[in-house]
């Protein structure tokens, strides 16, 4: 793409941008730029370009508001000791978003303009992307997102689009350590069934979550697991992670995907977790395997994974029948936590050649 920039003529000044840094939290504060580009049929792709972030105006008719037409993705930018910027398997984070938007009716934006958005954009923004003193775990969080921008009522797929990239500094998703989560087992609510939009990394597939996740803090739990839509059964996602079991003999189970999202972590977690010497297999786990697993000793460790978390410890599982407790263990868990976190941090070699120079 040929992209314009326009730099913003008052930049946050150093010293807001230190104090943002020290604790950036997550989702609260935003960098000085933001990318987008446009789509129709006839002109396809067109007036990529930079600019100073701000607010964009929408026609009250924008099918976005009415049809929910959008996907999103997360993806993080690192800085190592040597004071280089990396991320971290950008071309994963492009596929997804090609598949998300086959399955919502949107053009596909081709992955070399994908990294191409996001790199440019964390190029002009680098300075916000927080240094890690001391094995810190600060990033930069980018979110690219599509949406359908076309002023127009009709139900039929968007004849014009916007895709637009913005970051936001990160903290580390754990303070004070890392900490086993609960959690709340839903059975009134599910997330995705066969056919639908859970393989898709779209709004309306965590608007769905919410409801459920509300129940889950009702119970005291931090996160909500969702069954299958068809039987009630087996266990998919929780509200914004996919799962792992491991059991006594060091092999290691996760759901099957289909029905969920295919997170770039939980590739990573496959791969890692098999050099490791750990077969990682992917198949149907019922909600009984876990409450009989962990009663048994068979279970010794459960984790879950997502962009935001890396890899985080569950704990027990609360439901309507009555509490599992957490499993003995968290060794793997974090043995797998640290080395991912190394590579992307740039403390452990990249032996998958995962990450992405900018």
């Amino acid at each position: 793409m040929q992209i314009t920039t326009t730099l913003a003529a008052s930049p946050t000044d150093d010293e807001t941008l230190a104090g943002i840094l020290a604790n950036p939290g997550f989702g609260t504060n935003f960098a000085d730029h933001m990318f987008t580009v446009e789509w129709t049929p006839e002109r396809g792709w067109y007036d990529a370009r930079i600019t100073p972030y701000g607010p964009i105006t929408l026609d009250p008719a924008a099918a976005v508001l009415h049809y929910a037409q959008e996907t999103f993705e997360g993806m993080k930018a690192y800085r190592h000791d040597d004071d280089s910027v990396w991320l971290f398997r950008p071309e994963a984070n492009a596929e997804r978003m090609a598949r998300s938007s086959d399955r919502l009716a949107l053009p596909v934006l081709e992955t070399a303009d994908f990294i191409q958005a996001v790199e440019e954009l964390v190029r002009v923004d680098e300075r916000w992307v927080p240094s890690n003193a001391e094995g810190g775990e600060k990033s930069l969080y980018i979110r690219p997102f599509m949406f359908a921008s076309e002023k127009f009522l009709g139900v039929r797929p968007a004849q014009h689009v916007t895709f637009m990239v913005i970051t936001s500094p990160a903290g580390a998703y754990f303070k004070g350590g890392v900490k086993p989560v609960t959690l709340w087992l839903t059975e009134d609510y599910t997330r995705a069934g066969r056919g639908g939009m859970g393989a898709a990394k779209t709004g309306g597939n965590y608007a769905s979550s919410l409801v459920a996740q509300q129940e889950a803090y009702a119970h005291g739990c931090d996160q909500v697991v969702f069954l299958d839509a068809q039987e009630g059964t087996y266990v998919e996602e929780l509200g914004g992670m996919n799962m792992y079991f491991v059991y006594d003999d060091g092999s290691i189970v996760t759901p099957e995907t289909g029905t969920i999202l295919e997170g770039i972590t939980r590739a990573s977690i496959i791969e890692l977790a098999g050099k490791m010497g750990h077969q990682v297999t992917e198949r149907k786990f019922a909600i009984d395997e876990w409450r009989e697993g962990v009663e048994s000793g068979r279970i010794r460790e459960i984790f879950a994974c997502g962009t935001a978390a890396v890899v985080t410890p569950v704990g027990a599982l609360k439901t309507a029948e009555g509490d599992v407790p957490a499993p003995a263990s968290t060794d793997l868990t974090m043995r797998i936590r640290e080395e991912l976190v190394g590579v992307q941090f740039g403390r452990t070699p990249d032996t998958f050649g995962w990450m992405h120079r900018i």
